[in-house]
């Protein structure tokens, strides 16, 4: 495919470039000339736009475009009559050559015209639905044009309309030696096809920071943890179901926005599971660290009217649940049943991709922070996931850190992800509400609450399959309710290979659920608090849990975190 947008010297990005005035006095004629320097100014609508100006440097048979920042250059190799891209990154320079075959097809016109004094001709050609006409002279021994999809093989182009409303014109052309440190041309470069140098041109434009890759989340391996707390090590609790690193996180930069990007593909087992990504709060005394460590008992627990004892799941004076960053479903058993399950017309995934915006939690993640990740599951073999956090810049480039003012406070979560050593399920809801009391700090305001909810259980009379009302309280007052509820399950059919067909012609990964679908992320749901005041509140979280059902029962996995703003 033609890049038409490669880097920031292509025609499409006349918005970028300065406004300069077309000068109507002659130039210097110089026909022979084989060394020349071109200025490019812009318009858009008519307007003369602002901004950086393209400059060709022409020496003989090659032309490289000006760097205007970033890590790409551009060079125009008439001797192969090919275009070049060369990008340097930290981990090697990658080229990408391309012939001028490449490009999209010309129709010449019969239109002619003149500019800085040279004749013209023009021609056309179409990119991706745009429009692009070129005016370009053959009266020069030099050729060149503002950007490596600007057909430079018709000669020198001085101009290029794209859509009839923006253009890209010659201001001015110079006849002067040019250096070797303005041609910079490209020496030692592993040579790339197009997909890999888009990939790398993508990867350029941010910072990723792996926390896991391909680890194995599974149940009933031997497990030997590193000793104590060490940064950059892979911890495994929960007989093998939850994988904890220790990892040193940047601050945020003004602006940048923070994504988290996780992989997830079966090992071994063929069902759908919840998963969960969070970050452990060590500001307290008391920490979830201590129930992977030591079990759940050793977590700050109470009873509930049904007479179960319930594990870390609400915040207290000295212990703040897990901070639940995203909530997925596993799909049943893609990649590992891919090829066991052979339906034509079905081409299974390879793995599934769960991405977020994060950046609302991101003063959460800064430093050294526990973050960890939960499949629930009972097989051998498990699944593997593979976790990156990705720090896109924002649009205005790369400022100072920001100085936050948001106060992030995790205050109940029911997902029990220590699940396999015997922290209880969301089952509260059965005879009572799920109530929690917080003293919200002065200074705070402007207060939402980031609510995760999904149910589970039962088959066809369990809450997985079953919409139920969610009703949150604040103070016994009722501040929002919702039915949290998925019709759009089979969308991802493509993910679950190992899916259970009915004779109905659906399949169990079809059906609609309790706000999840097999292969999928659910959502945070923003609840406002804007007139919360400082102070003690007790917040209540009340769901008509459905009734057990032979072996079969009901539970809801609901977190709750608050944010805020803080002078």
């Amino acid at each position: 495919m033609i890049r038409f947008m490669s880097a920031t010297l292509a025609v499409l990005c006349f918005a970028q470039l300065p406004s300069f005035a077309q000068k109507n006095s002659e130039p210097k004629k110089n026909n022979a000339a084989k060394e020349a320097v071109i200025t490019y100014a812009s318009k858009s609508n008519g307007r003369e736009m602002q901004g950086n100006p393209v400059r060709i440097f022409i020496k003989n048979d090659k032309v490289a475009f000006s760097q205007t920042g970033g890590r790409e250059r551009q060079y125009l190799d008439y001797s192969q009559k090919s275009s070049l891209q060369l990008l340097t990154l930290d981990d090697g320079t990658y080229l990408l050559k391309k012939p001028f075959s490449a490009n999209p097809e010309v129709t010449l016109l019969p239109e002619t015209d003149t500019i800085l004094g040279y004749p013209v001709k023009k021609a056309k050609f179409v990119l991706r639905s745009n429009t692009i006409e070129v005016w370009y002279t053959t009266a020069l021994a030099i050729k060149g044009a503002p950007g490596i999809s600007s057909a430079p093989q018709l000669g020198l182009v001085l101009k290029a309309v794209r859509n009839g409303n923006s253009e890209t014109y010659a201001k001015e052309i110079t006849f002067r030696p040019v250096t070797e440190q303005e041609l910079s041309w490209p020496g030692k470069a592993e040579v790339v096809d197009e997909p890999t140098y888009q990939a790398n041109i993508i990867r350029s434009r941010y910072r990723t920071i792996n926390i896991f890759t391909q680890e194995q989340l599974s149940f009933g391996n031997p497990i030997n943890n590193p000793q104590g707390d060490k940064l950059n090590e892979t911890y495994h609790y929960s007989g093998g179901t939850i994988v904890l690193k220790k990892v040193q996180l940047p601050k945020m930069r003004r602006g940048q926005n923070l994504f988290i990007e996780l992989t997830q593909y079966s090992n071994g087992d063929a069902y759908d599971r919840t998963g969960s990504v969070f970050v452990i709060p060590t500001d307290k005394k008391e920490s979830f660290l201590t129930g992977l460590r030591d079990g759940a008992k050793a977590l700050p627990s109470f009873t509930a009217s049904n007479g179960k004892t319930y594990q870390g799941v609400v915040a207290t004076d000295t212990y703040q649940p897990p901070l639940e960053i995203m909530r997925f479903f596993t799909p049943f058993g893609v990649r590992h049943y891919n090829k066991q399950v052979q339906i034509k017309g079905y081409p299974w995934a390879d793995s599934v991709i769960y991405k977020q915006d994060i950046t609302e939690l991101s003063p959460s993640l800064e430093g050294e922070v526990w973050i960890g990740v939960f499949i629930g599951n009972y097989d051998k073999g498990g699944h593997k996931v593979s976790l990156d956090f990705k720090y896109y810049p924002g649009f205005d480039g790369d400022r100072p850190e920001a100085q936050h003012t948001a106060w992030i406070n995790p205050i109940f979560n029911t997902t029990n992800v220590m699940e396999m050593t015997g922290q209880e399920y969301g089952t509260i809801f059965e005879k009572d509400s799920l109530t929690v009391t917080v003293d919200i700090p002065e200074g705070v305001s402007n207060l939402k609450m980031r609510y995760i909810t999904t149910g589970h259980g039962g088959w066809g009379g369990g809450d997985e399959f079953n919409p139920k009302l969610n009703e949150i309280f604040v103070d016994e007052q009722r501040v929002y309710h919702f039915i949290p509820w998925r019709t759009d399950c089979a969308v991802y059919r493509l993910s679950n290979p190992a899916s259970g067909n009915f004779g109905t012609g659906l399949s169990s990964s079809d059906l609609s659920r309790s706000n999840w679908c097999p292969g999928t992320l659910t959502l945070p749901v923003d609840v406002p608090l804007p007139d919360l005041k400082p102070g003690k509140h007790t917040f209540k979280v009340a769901i008509p849990l459905g009734k057990p059902e032979g072996g079969s029962f009901s539970a809801w996995n609901v977190s709750g975190t608050l944010i805020g703003d803080k002078k």
